[in-house]
């Protein structure tokens, strides 16, 4: 059962438009769990792909430049 109240005016949902309201809720609720939780993946693997690439590209280039200084 939905009980909506809008300006003053109240309305229930009972039966098969509660379901029907309640599974497109479900649904709404599911793709955007499903989109914040693609958005942290991708996230997490962007950063990690960035510190695998970064940290040796520093080593190297601090091995050079010590290298370089002799």
């Amino acid at each position: 059962m939905f009980v909506i109240s809008r300006n003053g005016k109240t309305t229930v949902y009972t039966g098969w438009r509660a379901w029907l309201a309640g599974a497109v809720a479900m649904m709404v609720i599911w793709l955007v769990f499903a989109v914040v939780a693609f958005a942290w993946i991708g996230l997490a693997l962007t950063f990690g792909l960035l510190l695998m690439l970064a940290i040796p590209a520093v080593a190297i280039v601090a091995v050079l430049s010590s290298m370089r200084r002799r």
